[in-house]
């Protein structure tokens, strides 16, 4: 193989777990709470974005840490160095977000499908809602039945890839005032609507529990060891980088278009209908591609998360291809037809969903600075004074989201 072609494809391997984390983070319910924070907020909220962003960073490295010089997953610590209770209780609060996260992006994605596909069919109906939702669980789901772990982080990197492309075009097409981006670093919160509330679903996204536990089951599947933190930092950075660049372009195109106009995003279908006047039909069909492929890379590490939680809480090989497991992910799958079938507007749903996950990051923090610094897991690597104070910051930070998301759910 031509040098250049191995030392590419073996730098592309090194930062696919980055790529995975990407691919969770910036899923359809992010796209939804970016989208209405531009709107309603032009780029002011942008800090509550790269705070996220810098310290989802500090607990990757540290859960990354512990993970390679304990030899076991997080979960797995949970349960043998706290109690099994806390292992347990963590499974299912994660599970109540994923299902709850793949009814809504399914809803969102077959909604936007619909109302973009309305030119395109006879009767100006667009694409049946509970089909479009169907067609692609069923895809997700054979995908699953058939695939394993390396395919699943291919796959993955493909609809990232997409997803990255359109959202940037997007947001060239329709880009703010540069200046307001700068003034939406200073922190600060609005005195108008519920900015309580979409900041912490901006958290939430972004600094979520379920994204965080997944990184210790990537780093174990990777093979990760003590020669290879310098890579799971670099690795890290990227992903951040990436995460940041991408979400604040989602906020820009809403900034750019649904903010100078005063117009709110009420509904998944808003992103559309209110978006295409403004920004044209081309710039549209991009940004629905971008949802699409968001809602796809979003689903899809969602369906194998029960199996590989579960594994990693018994300690056994994360064999997705067990029978309990395809149906108990085919359940789980099943799940996301329940608003296209019933109906409902799954945006507020969301971005609620979305702003439950501040509320458990002090326990997840604080777990994870007890376990890094316990001299029997880490014995001489034991978390030093940078990590320790950077942990600290990060558990402030979430003590702090948290307050805001009460805010936001007493309506501040």
């Amino acid at each position: 193989m031509n040098p250049f072609l191995a030392r590419a494809r073996s730098f592309a391997s090194s930062i696919a777990p980055g790529i995975f984390m990407i691919g969770y983070i910036i899923g359809t319910g992010s796209v939804t709470t970016m989208a209405t924070a531009g709107a309603r907020y032009g780029m002011s909220l942008t800090w509550a974005l790269f705070l996220s962003c810098v310290f989802t960073g500090i607990m990757m490295v540290a859960i990354s840490r512990l993970t390679i010089i304990s030899n076991q997953t997080i979960l797995y610590n949970f349960k043998t160095h706290i109690h099994p209770a806390a292992s347990i209780f963590i499974i299912i609060a994660l599970m109540v977000t994923v299902v709850s996260s793949i009814m809504g992006v399914t809803a969102i994605v077959a909604s936007v499908l619909q109302e973009w596909s309305k030119p395109l069919t006879p009767d100006g109906s667009g694409l049946h809602p509970i089909l479009t939702a169907a067609l692609m669980l069923g895809v997700l789901y054979t995908l699953f039945w058939r695939g394993t772990h390396d395919t699943f982080i291919k796959l993955l990197a493909v609809m990232v890839g997409f997803m990255g492309v359109c959202f940037l075009l997007t947001m060239i097409m329709v880009i703010p005032d540069p200046a307001e981006v700068i003034r939406g670093m200073v922190p600060g919160i609005p005195d108008t609507g519920q900015p309580h509330l979409v900041i912490a679903g901006m958290v939430g996204t972004t600094m979520s529990g379920v994204c965080l536990v997944s990184r210790s089951t990537i780093v174990m599947e990777k093979g990760w060891g003590m020669d290879d933190f310098s890579t799971e930092r670099r690795d890290t950075t990227i992903s951040m980088i990436l995460t940041f660049v991408l979400s604040a372009a989602i906020i820009a195109s809403a900034a750019g278009t649904l903010h100078p106009q005063g117009i709110y995003i009420e509904d998944a279908i808003d992103m559309v209908h209110t978006l295409e006047p403004l920004a044209g039909r081309f710039a549209i069909s991009v940004f629905v591609v971008g949802i699409f492929c968001a809602g796809m890379s979003s689903i899809f590490p969602n369906l194998v998360m029960l199996p590989w939680m579960v594994s990693d809480h018994m300690h056994t090989a994360r064999n997705t291809k067990l029978k309990i497991y395809r149906i108990l992910v085919f359940l789980i799958a099943a799940s996301g037809l329940t608003i296209p079938i019933f109906g409902g507007k799954p945006v507020a749903v969301m971005i609620a969903s979305q702003a439950v996950s501040p509320l458990a990051m002090p326990m997840l923090t604080g777990f994870l600075i007890y376990l890094i610094n316990h001299p029997k897991i880490m014995g001489e690597k034991r978390a030093g004074l940078g990590m320790n104070a950077a942990l600290g910051l990060t558990f402030v930070f979430s003590l702090y989201m948290a307050w805001i998301a009460l805010e936001g759910f007493l309506g501040g």
